[in-house]
């Protein structure tokens, strides 16, 4: 799993709040390593966060390898039981989501490929909270 920490407005990482992503991080490992277990095609996971918003600003991006992979998990509904997962790790972490679809997106390798020539950081920026 990455974890990727985005500060856009430059508020201090105090020891508040890098608690706070350290828990984020340890909980959304668990879900990626359940995850690759049960959805097909599932590679890994990341997140973002503007901390002066949390945690309405908390965007994790589930990827696939592949379209098609992507496509199926959305089919056979493993992006709500993603979803599902993500919510219940961040809440046993004491973080509690208003609406879970509206931080929890996925997406594919090939995708981000294709559109951001595989330049993650910059993908990841397009769909920030």
């Amino acid at each position: 799993m990455a974890a990727a920490l985005t500060n856009p407005h430059q508020v201090p990482m105090n020891k508040t709040i890098k608690k706070l992503d350290d828990n984020v991080v340890k909980a959304l490992t668990l879900v990626c390593e359940d995850a690759k277990s049960w959805a097909p095609g599932f590679l890994w996971l990341t997140h973002t966060a503007s901390y002066d918003r949390f945690p309405g600003s908390l965007v994790v991006t589930c990827v696939f390898a592949t379209q098609i992979q992507l496509q199926a998990a959305f089919d056979d509904e493993l992006d709500k039981r993603l979803r599902r997962e993500v919510q219940g790790r961040l809440l046993r972490a004491g973080i509690r989501l208003k609406d879970i679809r509206r931080n929890v997106r996925l997406d594919s390798e090939e995708a981000c490929q294709a559109q951001d020539d595989g330049n993650w950081q910059k993908r990841l920026q397009r769909f920030a909270g």
